[in-house]
């Protein structure tokens, strides 16, 4: 993992973007650590002792896996190596301690900050997690060959991390909803269920990063998905995340 220092940042976009990543506004973020690369299906089965993964390759991310394995998975490692889990209670009850020492999922913010660069990336901003051109940072439907690939293997962006730019998606911590139009310290998604338009009965969470099997589009920084939480897809998974104390 990496440690991404703290800041303060510009979230969403205003210029070709969707609607629900307006309006842009000013974020403020404690630091945090955050996985180099996406969760591997090696890493994957050394705690959960299965892999569910569709197009299966020990280098390759993870996916197939609901938000909640997901959060089962950061729980599990944690215990593992000695530290106190983040997450506590079941289902739509569950909630994140994000003063345990444990491992977590990145909260929406974290993981745009840190896909932008953290610290003083609005100087020179990117369209994509690394740079301007998607080829470089990123395996999207263009270049793929129709499979997800060992993670690690496009350029990193300023702060080390892979893949933040396609490959899959990856789970965040949040429940989904607009953005607010003033500013935020540390945000953490809205408190109970978020559901657009009536469409579903279980509050969407968020995923980022887009795909393998998507346009470059999706690989923007700025650009947002969510499903519901006990949704399986082949092109989703997640990263670590964990608190500095």
């Amino acid at each position: 993992m990496v440690l991404v220092e703290g800041g303060t940042f510009l979230m969403g976009s205003d210029y070709g973007g969707e609607e629900d990543e307006m309006p842009v506004h000013r974020v403020t973020l404690r630091s945090f650590y955050l996985g180099v690369c996406e969760v591997t299906q090696k890493e994957w089965i050394a705690v959960m002792g299965n892999n569910p993964s569709t197009f299966k390759g020990d280098a390759l991310p993870v996916e197939t896996v609901s938000w909640y394995e997901a959060v089962e998975f950061c729980n599990r490692l944690s215990l593992k190596e000695g530290l106190t889990p983040a997450y506590h209670g079941t289902g739509a009850g569950i909630i994140c301690d994000f003063n345990a020492n444990g491992y977590r999922l990145p909260t929406e913010a974290e993981w745009e900050y840190a896909a932008k660069g953290g610290v003083g990336a609005e100087e020179f901003p990117f369209e994509y997690a690394g740079g301007n051109d998607v080829d470089e940072v990123g395996w999207y439907e263009d270049n793929s060959g129709g499979t997800p690939q060992a993670v690690g293997t496009k350029a990193p962006n300023g702060l080390g991390l892979y893949d933040m730019s396609g490959n899959v998606w990856e789970w965040c911590w949040d429940r989904y909803e607009r953005y607010p139009a003033g500013d935020q310290t540390d945000p953490r998604g809205p408190a109970g269920p978020a559901s657009p338009q009536g469409r579903r009965t279980e509050a969407l969470r968020t995923d980022r990063g887009g795909s393998w099997n998507h346009g470059a589009q999706f690989l923007r920084s700025a650009n947002r998905d969510a499903y519901i939480p006990s949704y399986r897809y082949w092109l989703l998974g997640f990263r670590l995340c964990r608190s500095s104390l």
